[in-house]
């Protein structure tokens, strides 16, 4: 817990809080944006079982002693191209696909754990989040992913609309609907890992859904619909991390919290009117 005696303008003098803040409004603003498109798609359940996947690949990380970020990415990158085979391919519909692939990758998880004879502070660290202890190094790779994630919505997002509302007639105008997709759902995998660090897997799909869900109460045109998004979770995520850093609270817990204290509000606000 901070010291009563230190102020906000002193917080923002300790490097911790400035790369936590720093990491976290980056990934707020992405996850945000990626959230709309899943939500308005029906695919936000996705995000919890390829998060839930992504375990598997963090138990890996930690047991072979290479970054848990690549390995996390790695498998979640299979995770989700698995959902869309097995989608795809009629082998399953998309909730029972994603089912699928959460029950592989958290089971192999846990055997690696097993493995390596228990849980570590490390692993718990990803399955609750723990932005206010993330390194240089971790927010290198966080802002790049975030970087990578916000390029692609903003040369793509009119390409992403369309298809999101109408695929047939998006594949009659000529966009390549197929390779647009395959790229979305790698996109889907980066924004994922990059929450994971931020809240943690267990609460992943509430940082990139319920800003999302929020935004969509107040029935505006798509592009304040975004921008109201990206405010919810950039704002969320901010007051959780500044709460957590005084309190010594779970900073996940505060940022869905906040979260969903907002989304009510808002929904509220909008049977009102």
């Amino acid at each position: 817990m901070i010291s009563p005696s230190v102020s906000f303008i002193d917080l923002l003098g300790y490097q911790f809080f400035q790369h936590a803040i720093l990491g976290g409004v980056l990934a707020a603003f992405a996850c945000g944006w990626i959230g709309l498109f899943l939500v308005l798609r029906r695919e936000a359940m996705i995000v919890d079982g390829v998060a839930h996947t992504a375990f598997g690949g963090i138990a890996l990380g930690l047991f072979f002693g290479i970054d848990p970020v690549l390995s996390a990415l790695a498998v979640s990158i299979i995770g989700v191209f698995g959902i869309s085979y097995l989608r795809n391919k009629g082998l399953a519909q998309s909730d029972s696909a994603t089912a699928v692939m959460l029950a592989l990758g958290f089971s192999a998880g846990l055997i690696v754990v097993s493995l390596a004879g228990g849980f570590s502070v490390d692993l718990f660290s990803y399955l609750f989040g723990s932005i206010l202890s993330i390194s240089r190094q971790d927010l290198a790779l966080v802002s790049a992913l975030a970087v990578a994630v916000l390029a692609f919505l903003t040369l793509f997002h009119k390409e992403l609309l369309a298809i999101t509302f109408d695929e047939e007639s998006s594949r009659m105008m000529g966009i390549p609907v197929k390779p647009l997709s395959a790229v979305f759902n790698l996109i889907v995998a980066v924004t994922i890992i990059l929450s994971i660090r931020i809240i943690g897997i267990i609460l992943v799909v509430a940082l990139i859904v319920l800003p999302a869900l929020a935004a969509l109460q107040l029935r505006l045109p798509f592009r304040e619909t975004v921008l109201a998004t990206v405010t919810i979770g950039v704002l969320s995520t901010v007051v959780g991390i500044i709460i957590s850093s005084f309190y010594n609270v779970a900073t996940s817990g505060v940022i869905v919290f906040t979260m969903v204290g907002i989304y009510l509000l808002i929904a509220s606000y909008a049977r009102l009117g």
